[in-house]
């Protein structure tokens, strides 16, 4: 719903290399053999989950490993569809607010949601501008003030310096078109685990 051009293109490039929802899945339990500590969270929209099933898909989630979800097109008003089952099914359901969720919409948001609150940091597309600190800290803030869920911040993250400015009014950052860029470009997987360290060295610095 917020997806731009690079993350439109990412997507089309994965559906005509044939990626589908059970190979997503088979690379979360791979991951799984070797690595039962570093959160794993789906993000993306509710047709292919509605499709296959919600129990069918929260089943299998769960036996892949997958920690949460960030399903974008699933308001709060919705939360019987999948939030609750999901978070039955021991996954968060993490819900995103943004510089447009004024006082009266806030709480509604935050209802049900677990795990982190995803502050998109921009009005816009995602890797449309750039995230500033001075405007995302009174928001973080804000949202804050109304829960214990840690904040991450997205949209708009680019740089080492940024993610250390973003992460250092947050509780961590997101980084998203920076990175699929890379891949598009056909770098080396080498240099995008590079950059990737740089972002996290950047953040970790705050």
């Amino acid at each position: 719903m917020a997806d731009g051009a690079t993350i439109q293109l990412a997507g089309q490039r994965a559906l005509d290399g044939g990626m589908t929802l059970n190979q997503t899945l088979s690379i979360a339990a791979e991951l799984r053999k070797t690595d039962d500590t570093t959160p794993i969270v789906l993000m993306g929209y509710y047709n292919p989950i509605y499709s296959r099933g919600v129990e069918t898909f929260l089943a299998q989630a769960k036996a892949a490993g997958i920690d949460g979800l960030i399903i974008v097109d699933l308001p709060p008003e919705e939360d019987e569809e999948l939030c609750i089952p999901a978070q039955a099914a021991g996954l968060n359901f993490i819900r995103l607010a943004t510089p447009t969720t004024d006082e009266k919409r806030l709480p509604k948001v935050l209802q049900n949601t677990s795990g982190f609150v995803y502050y998109v940091s921009v009005t816009g597309t995602t890797g449309a501008a750039a995230a500033q600190a001075s405007d995302v800290a009174p928001e973080v803030s804000r949202i804050k003030a109304s829960t214990d869920l840690p904040v991450i911040v997205g949209f708009g993250v680019r740089t080492p310096d940024t993610a250390k400015d973003i992460a250092g009014v947050a509780d961590g950052t997101v980084v998203g078109s920076a990175i699929v860029e890379k891949i598009a470009a056909g770098e080396p997987v080498e240099d995008v685990l590079a950059f990737v360290k740089t972002l996290s060295d950047g953040a970790h610095s705050a």
